[in-house]
């Protein structure tokens, strides 16, 4: 299916590494073989020659009506088997390329050069004592999300990791011709099973189905790869790590909304909160056990060579006195092995906190760190390896994750509270919603009592408007718990563009609660708040939201400045450049001077999780890079250069933001437009993909404006028809107000925000096709919402290129480049097949089996178009 397709002659094929060539067509050939034994030979011809017919289009060899003819020709059933073999390539694609880049990270490592936007990087750049520094304050936070925008199955997830493991085995250099063809058999084997796997969900997530799927990463990947990091800034601060005290200190701190954001979930309640950090802490309690284990079973060292230090001698004795079944069993299977018997014990009082045998179990993180730490200090006087080795990794894990994994946070939207505060104070019967605020509130103080007050403290609070909003939380909690309510840090959400105008006002507001004082006092004058980036884009348009969120950032800086305020902004960025996604380390140096100071606390949203911790050595380069980016973001000579560009093009900023909203707006205001919309684009049909257990909308019904809309479905639906508009519309006509390249190219040139907001607009262009995408416009009847979009896209496009001086898209981003033109011609197999499905849909009157069958081609398009774009929600 593939091989024949990587011989049309284009910049990108000609530009394909050997080994990657060599992947895909193997993987392709094995997916053709599954296609002709299970459809049979003439589902693969189908296949190729709508594969064959899309690539001439784009060459302009034939004309796209063409593919229409021929897609129109087949029946339903036909038509769904070739989307799913569509779909199953760009697993496989996808698949063949994270296997590239993870062997391009590991010899570019082999080098043993400092490598780019690593920590290494950072300490060469900075030096040692102004990153040690840092260290005292450094801290990195991401928080995983449930936005649903990871539309393949768990099944479809781990069929791909089962065939990443095999192409792992078939790749591994020095196998012999049977191990080979042993593997290969195993990658048909696997794939078959790929193509045999639904891609749709029969029955939609609920929050507890993606509180699981979220462990996965964590059990895959997140808990070894941490340590991996720590140890590799230990490296670059000093040599001789392993062998000594570590210089590195943990910083990092994973949170989830996943079980706890309930703003327009009404899925999520009390009991799943409760739920999921069950979940969270059954999971972290079994790895910390797992690696106790294993390395209480490597710790082999005989007393004679590794004597035990008076302390732990002490602390063994005792164990013997409160514990003599369980201390004497484990002396019979280790004699003379102290530092092995008292890490086995360990391993069992970890085991005996999961199953709350209270009799042996820790109480605290606390508690389990100074056994550990006992160990470590006794082989530190003789064996220092093993003290500073292995057992500083668990220490570490132990630092960063407790025994609850990641902090949940619960969100909650400002109206709810005002709603149940009205009845409070009424007095009366409480309503059901009322009561499950309540409820939550109590959950939060179950939750500290059993893991502590790190387990879950922030409340964010969606579309704060004023402090009133904030402290009606600290209200409920008093209805809820009278004197014993939890200890709360509230956060305002500011999400649209009046309301981050608005932020500094209702900070300054904030000081004045009695209970934001006293978590001032307690925590050093530390106080968070998240900008919402997701809706302040769907809003103002995609150039005019990140310019005023910049703005909001100088303006929030200054402000925690003016009241000794050590302010933390949480960014809720999309995984989608329409949602404010994006290259993260990128977006940390694109901050506003003074507004990172060390501390970098974001969203990792839907497919971004296990785009970035789906592997373990991606996961460990995206969080090198993001930590290099803190550190440079936190520099004061970065900051100073950032400033300066910054005011210099403060008028320039103005312009661009001002006309691209006003163009945006023009749009996405007019009358008719959100009926439109629906009936250009699949959202209708999104809402029932079963992406997750959000609703699509506010409300019931066809949205009637977009405020009904979330951000997620607007971004995912424009993705599908290939215009991704919330990444790029209104920049041209904001760029084309300022009236002078020269100053257009010098901002990009010198000032990182404009830098990659231009760069991420770019990357959405090149994902927009305009002669597919005008197809789709065409599905409205409204012309003049057609000319105005394809006119701002003709206007963008030329401008971008003009400004960064590219003779086409993507032209200095290879990889990227290379990948979005492999996938393009299939994307548009894809969307021809979509198309059909959709104009059937919109103008025709089907029956309702034939709508039926038409949704089911219409859904496996979406979720093929999804995995061919990939950063889609």
């Amino acid at each position: 299916m593939i091989d024949q397709g990587l011989e049309h002659r284009s910049a990108a094929v000609t530009e394909m590494p050997d080994e990657l060539r060599h992947d895909v067509r193997m993987l392709g050939k094995l997916l053709g073989q599954v296609l002709a034994e299970q459809g049979g030979e003439d589902l693969l011809a189908d296949v190729e020659r709508l594969r064959k017919a899309v690539i001439a289009a784009r060459r302009g060899e034939i004309s796209a009506d063409v593919i229409t003819d021929m897609v129109a020709a087949w029946d339903i059933e036909r038509a769904v088997q070739v989307a799913r073999a569509f779909t199953c390539y760009f697993h496989l694609a996808n698949l063949a390329e994270e296997h590239y880049r993870i062997r391009t990270l590991r010899e570019r490592d082999a080098e043993g050069r400092v490598q780019r936007e690593s920590m290494a990087q950072a300490v060469h750049e900075l030096g040692h004592d102004r990153v040690a520094e840092l260290l005292e304050g450094l801290e990195l936070h991401p928080v995983l999300t449930a936005h649903p925008t990871e539309a393949r199955r768990r099944a479809v997830v781990t069929a791909i990791q089962r065939i990443s493991g095999q192409l792992t085995e078939y790749n591994t250099p020095g196998r012999g011709a049977s191990e080979r063809a042993e593997s290969k058999r195993r990658l048909l084997e696997e794939i078959d099973l790929l193509w045999r796997t639904a891609q749709l969900r029969s029955t939609k997530l609920d929050p507890l189905d993606e509180v699981r799927t979220a462990m996965a990463a964590f059990d895959e990947t997140l808990f070894r790869m941490v340590p991996q990091v720590y140890r590799a800034l230990d490296a670059a601060l000093d040599p001789g790590t392993g062998t000594r005290p570590p210089q590195a200190r943990p910083f990092v701190r994973y949170g989830s909304w996943i079980g706890g954001d309930r703003d327009g979930n009404p899925n999520v309640t009390a009991r799943v909160t409760r739920e999921t950090i069950q979940i969270q802490s059954e999971h972290v309690l079994a790895a910390l056990e797992a690696a106790c284990l294993r390395i209480a079973r490597t710790l082999t060292a005989a007393a004679t060579l590794a004597p035990c230090s008076p302390e732990l001698k002490t602390a063994l004795a005792a164990t013997v006195a409160a514990h003599p079944g369980v201390v004497s069993e484990l002396a019979t299977r280790s004699p003379r092995e102290p530092h092995r018997q008292w890490l086995l014990f360990v391993a069992a009082r970890i085991a005996a906190t999961q199953r709350r045998d209270l009799d042996l179990a820790y109480r605290s993180p606390a508690d389990l760190l100074a056994d550990l730490r006992l160990a470590q200090e006794s082989l530190a006087a003789t064996a220092p390896r093993q003290a500073y080795g292995e057992l500083q990794h668990l220490i570490w894990q132990v630092e960063t994750f407790g025994f609850h994994l990641a902090e949940l946070e619960v969100r909650q939207h400002s109206q709810v509270h005002a709603a149940a505060l009205e009845e409070l104070r009424a007095g009366g019967e409480l309503s059901e919603r009322t009561e499950e605020v309540l409820a939550t509130i109590r959950v939060i103080g179950w939750i500290q009592e059993r893991f502590g007050v790190t387990a879950c403290s922030r409340y964010v609070v969606s579309f704060t408007r004023s402090a009133d909003d904030v402290a009606a939380v600290y209200e409920l909690a008093r209805h809820a718990l009278g004197d014993r309510a939890p200890v709360l840090d509230v956060v305002p959400l500011f999400e649209s563009g009046q309301d981050l105008a608005n932020s500094p006002r209702v900070l300054s507001g904030m000081l004045e609660i009695p209970q934001i004082q006293e978590r001032l006092a307690a925590t050093g004058r530390r106080l968070e708040i998240m900008l919402g980036y997701s809706d302040s884009a769907k809003e103002l348009g995609p150039a005019a939201a990140t310019l005023r969120l910049y703005e909001a950032q100088e303006e929030l800086t200054a402000w925690a400045a003016k009241h000794d305020v050590k302010l933390r902004m949480f960014h809720g960025r999309g995984g989608a450049l329409g949602r404010g996604g994006g290259p993260a380390n990128r977006a940390v140096l694109a901050q506003a001077p003074g507004s990172v100071a060390g501390r970098f606390k974001v969203t990792e949203q839907g497919e971004v999780i296990f785009a970035r911790y789906g592997h373990i050595a991606i996961a460990r380069r995206h969080l090198e890079q993001v930590t290099n980016a803190v550190l440079m973001a936190s520099s004061p000579s970065v900051g100073a250069r950032t400033a300066a560009a910054a005011e210099r093009f403060r008028g320039l900023a103005e312009q661009v933001a001002v006309a691209s909203e006003q163009a945006y707006r023009a749009l996405t205001e007019a009358p008719g437009f959100p009926e439109w919309f629906g009936l250009v684009s699949p959202l209708e049909e999104i809402g029932t993909l079963r992406l997750g257990s959000r609703p699509a909308r506010r409300g019931l019904g066809a949205p009637r404006s977009l405020d009904d809309l979330r951000a997620i479905p607007w971004v995912f639906a424009w993705a599908q028809t290939r215009v991704n508009l919330p990444g790029w519309y209104g920049l041209g006509t904001g760029l084309a107000s300022v009236g002078s390249l020269e100053e257009l190219r010098a901002a990009y040139a010198e000032w990182p925000l404009f830098n990659a907001m231009l760069d991420n607009a770019e990357m959405s262009l090149a994902k927009t096709d305009r002669s597919i995408a005008k197809r789709y416009l065409a599905l409205g009847g409204r012309e003049d919402f057609t000319r105005q979009v394809l006119e701002e896209y003709d206007r963008t496009r030329d401008l971008v290129l003009r400004v960064t001086g590219h003779t086409r898209l993507l032209e200095n981003r290879k990889v990227l480049s290379r990948a979005v033109q492999l996938r393009d011609p299939y994307v548009d197999a894809l969307s021809h097949l979509q198309l059909r499905a959709l104009r059937a849909l919109r103008t025709g009157q089907p029956s309702e089996q034939e709508r039926d069958r038409l949704s089911t081609l219409l859904l496996l398009s979406v979720n093929g178009v999804a995995a061919g774009l990939q950063n889609t929600g």
